[in-house]
């Protein structure tokens, strides 16, 4: 993970959590307290997001003449139960306390995202479907929530807008349809970049298979209609299926035999992992 990019992102947090210092651990903790305390899961999952843990302590830690060291017994991609611990801090009492909110919500957020991809990607195990995530991420996020996609087995879509062509709804309806889409963007785009277009209809299919699109996203398209699109479409490109898909019908998406299946879910609905730090102990 690009540390520039990471330490923005963290000091950007920690300026929103302690704008003017943390009044209330300065108000009780003398300056000189040092502590220990356990990081520790509620409940299982798949961790993501230890290195950004971390590297809140260190920043915190880079202006204060006292530090926190982080010891840490898991790593990203492990499983973890509830109750196992999963690290353990010592150090600076009033830097543990200060930087405890925005440190477990990066990781509780990270670690959520990783749990439920890797979830729906052991429903589908055993179809040749790959999962992948979407740019619906929360603002100025995307690296890290993409990240922890990775982490729990998932692959990742485009990372933003200048990282690939796909031609969506309103791209199609602008141009006058799938066909005259496709050719406008093989015409003004590099040889190199491959050309992806949404459709809604098989009607649309048979108009990106005319235009050579590379890659077909089967938009909110009906199971029926999928088994007809791949009959059609065959390979000549590869099919991603997305839209109104569920960890409760994924397996049937997945069945049929396309390649990718997005889903927004896997960052805009994914809930946080529930750890906590706990057991602070005072020591000299």
């Amino acid at each position: 993970m690009n540390l520039l990019i990471l330490d923005k992102i963290i000091k950007d947090a920690l300026i929103e959590d302690i704008p003017n210092g943390d009044i209330s651990t300065e108000a009780i903790i003398p300056l000189e307290s040092k502590s220990k305390v356990d990081l520790i899961a509620k409940e299982d999952g798949v961790l993501a997001g230890l290195e950004v843990f971390t590297r809140v302590f260190e920043l915190l830690s880079l202006n204060s003449e006292f530090s926190v060291k982080v010891d840490l017994y898991k790593k990203d991609g492990d499983k973890v139960y509830n109750k196992e611990k999963i690290g353990e801090l010592t150090g600076s009492t009033r830097i543990i306390l200060s930087g405890e909110r925005v440190a477990l919500n990066f990781l509780g957020r990270m670690s959520g995202i990783s749990t439920y991809t890797n979830k729906v990607v052991s429903i589908i195990k055993d179809s040749k479907t790959k999962i992948l995530d979407t740019r619906k991420t929360t603002p100025n996020l995307r690296v890290l929530e993409k990240y922890s996609v990775k982490i729990g087995g998932g692959q990742n879509h485009r990372f933003n807008l200048s990282d690939g062509i796909l031609l969506k709804d309103n791209h199609v309806a602008f141009a006058g349809g799938v066909k005259a889409a496709v050719t406008k963007a093989r015409e003004n785009s590099s040889f190199v970049r491959k050309v992806e277009v949404e459709v809604e209809n098989l009607d649309m299919v048979k108009e990106a298979l005319e235009a050579r699109a590379d890659i077909i996203m089967l938009d909110n398209m009906s199971l029926d209609n999928i088994k007809e699109a791949l009959i059609l479409i065959k390979d000549k490109a590869l099919v991603e299926c997305s839209g109104n898909i569920t960890l409760d019908n994924i397996s049937r998406y997945a069945s049929l035999g396309v390649d990718f299946i997005s889903l927004g879910a896997l960052t805009h609905s994914a809930p946080c992992l529930d750890i906590s730090m706990k057991n602070l102990v005072p020591f000299s």
